[in-house]
């Protein structure tokens, strides 16, 4: 790994680092804010997944997150949102390619050859952290829209691998609104059976764990109608008794500005499992 930044926040380490990812054949960046620890701890650690058109960086920068971090001793892992380089597959749109992985892996070409964020997020990433920085095994996953989306897809098809989920304003019935269509049509093809593994309120009803989840969600979010649509997740999860906080915020919208005004919240959500009171 190739540290490429560092700065000291709130009394503990804020990094950027280089590697290159088996995975998706490619080099990829990935943030983590390591909290002030006792020499020899091993902490347990959020993965943040941002949206579309995001980086590491958008998070990192603009969230006010290390704070809160390192009030509850939480690591903090910022990954990219979709592979990057000369050589791999783009689009023109901004939902689609560089910067819109959507977190999934893909079986179409010319996306398969590089787009497999679901098994770097879940199996490489975790590793090479673990391996490099002073982490534990406890994780938790949370992110935003596109991310919001990869963090529940995620924590449900993965029992026992986190021990909290949260989201800001997700796309989760990815299979009923645009963004998810086109890109779940590129990535994975047309049929649409096949989407339903990448798809949170699809997969609510097969859940083999009851991981209570915090969804906030802004009330003046311009793509809360068209694309979001979250009382479609919220009916399934109470038709089939799963634990869901859902929060519409009055006034807020898409942006970090409301993700900054309640991200205190969603660590310390998070915390209440990461460290075993909840």
């Amino acid at each position: 790994m190739e540290l490429t930044e560092s700065h000291l926040i709130c009394g503990g380490t804020q990094t950027v680092w280089r590697h290159e990812s088996s995975t998706l054949g490619c080099a990829m960046t990935v943030a983590v804010y390591v909290p002030p620890h006792a020499e020899g701890a091993r902490l347990p650690a959020i993965y943040w997944l941002s949206g579309l058109t995001c980086t590491e960086q958008n998070f990192i920068t603009k969230a006010g997150a290390q704070r809160y971090a390192a009030e509850h001793g939480i690591v903090l892992v910022v990954p990219d949102t979709s592979p990057r380089g000369g050589d791999v597959a783009d689009d023109p749109a901004y939902d689609l390619g560089k910067g819109a992985g959507f977190y999934l892996n893909a079986t179409q070409a010319p996306w398969s050859a590089h787009y497999r964020m679901y098994d770097y997020i879940v199996e490489e990433l975790p590793a090479l952290i673990e391996a490099h920085f002073p982490v534990s095994d406890r994780r938790g996953i949370m992110g935003h829209s596109m991310g919001g989306h990869g963090a529940l897809v995620i924590a449900l098809r993965n029992p026992g691998r986190y021990a909290a989920v949260s989201a800001f304003s997700p796309i989760v019935a990815p299979s009923q609104v645009p963004w998810g269509r086109k890109a779940f049509t590129a990535y994975l093809g047309e049929d649409e059976a096949g989407w339903a593994a990448y798809d949170a309120t699809a997969l609510l009803e097969g859940a083999k764990e009851r991981l209570p989840i915090l969804i906030d969600q802004g009330e003046a979010d311009d793509f809360l109608k068209q694309q979001l649509k979250p009382e479609i997740f919220a009916a399934e999860a109470a038709r089939l008794g799963h634990p869901l906080e859902l929060r519409m915020q009055p006034g807020y919208d898409h942006s970090y500005y409301f993700i900054a005004s309640f991200i205190g919240d969603h660590i310390a959500h998070h915390e209440k499992s990461l460290n075993g009171s909840r």
